[in-house]
């Protein structure tokens, strides 16, 4: 366990410095279109790739619980979760008890965000709430838990801020290639072509990029949140159940994105649940596979 949270640490500071460089491009190229010098372009695109990475890492939690309309569970409205929450966190040996929010949804679904232990949410849905019992539901916080003790979550937090915010840069260098550009020598138009063909490369190769960036945050770490749930919970059966109800749940949840679907506890596009011949692009294994993980523990 303590080799993975090493390895999420790493992985976190070399995904945020890749954002960064992105970033850092992708900027330079938008000032360049819009013909200012190259000393300003690379001014601007740096010092806004900067603020903008020590942002993302420091409000990453509020930015994810903001785009999900999610409020603070309280112990009159939410008195289960909450009874739930502070038993496990005898058994999860964490100092610090994550704070608790609910969002507004139908299907049974949760996740957990923030940069540390320190600083970390659970999240959870009303449909969650409804539609599992007792046992279930602790299977689910157990899972989230575990997200947390081995910092999966800083770097899942990180990665859905900042793949949204490549993409969101990338189409608005596109458009920023179709402006009209003042400079009209032969060697601005070889550099405008030039542009050009690396904006179509951006803006094919974004949805890819973001789609390799979520899978580093690899399928392995939930099998290890599974595991480590029914370490704290000794009840597997608790978990296999609630996997198979959210699994089985056609319910949409309207706030997920592609940008950050990985970061729940079951891809919330049901007709992306279904088994396919390959999960190599998976951001998620599959219920089966994981229930019979769940099934060789006890």
């Amino acid at each position: 366990m303590y080799e993975d949270i090493k390895k999420n640490k790493m992985k976190t500071g070399f995904i945020v410095f890749a954002f960064l460089l992105m970033i850092t491009l992708i900027l330079y190229y938008i000032c360049y279109l819009f013909d200012m010098s190259s000393y300003t372009a690379i001014t601007i695109a740096l010092t806004f790739s900067i603020v903008s990475t020590i942002a993302t890492y420091y409000n990453c939690d509020k930015i994810v619980l903001a785009s999900v309309h999610a409020r603070e569970a309280t112990r009159e409205e939410d008195l289960q979760l909450t009874n739930i929450l502070d038993a496990l966190m005898v058994a999860s040996g964490l100092e610090h008890k994550p704070r608790l929010y609910v969002m507004e949804s139908s299907q049974p679904n949760a996740f957990a965000t923030g940069r540390n232990p320190e600083n970390a949410i659970i999240c959870v849905t009303t449909g969650l709430l409804q539609k599992l019992d007792y046992y279930e539901l602790e299977g689910v916080v157990a899972h989230e838990l575990s997200h947390i003790k081995n910092y999966d979550i800083l770097l899942s937090a990180v990665i859905s801020v900042m793949v949204g915010f490549v993409i969101m840069l990338s189409d608005i260098f596109t458009r920023a290639m179709l402006r009209p550009s003042r400079k009209s020598n032969d060697d601005d138009n070889k550099g405008n072509g030039i542009l050009l063909v690396i904006g179509l490369v951006f803006l094919i190769l974004s949805p890819i990029i973001s789609n390799l960036i979520q899978l580093a945050v690899s399928r392995r770490r939930e099998y290890l949140a599974d595991a480590t749930a029914v370490q704290f919970t000794r009840n597997p059966d608790g978990l296999i159940s609630a996997l198979k109800k959210i699994s089985s749940d056609d319910s949409k949840l309207d706030v997920a994105s592609n940008s950050n679907s990985y970061m729940y506890i079951e891809n919330p596009f049901p007709k992306k649940r279904m088994k396919q011949v390959s999960n190599l692009f998976s951001t998620h294994p599959t219920v089966e596979d994981r229930v019979q993980a769940l099934e060789n523990l006890k």
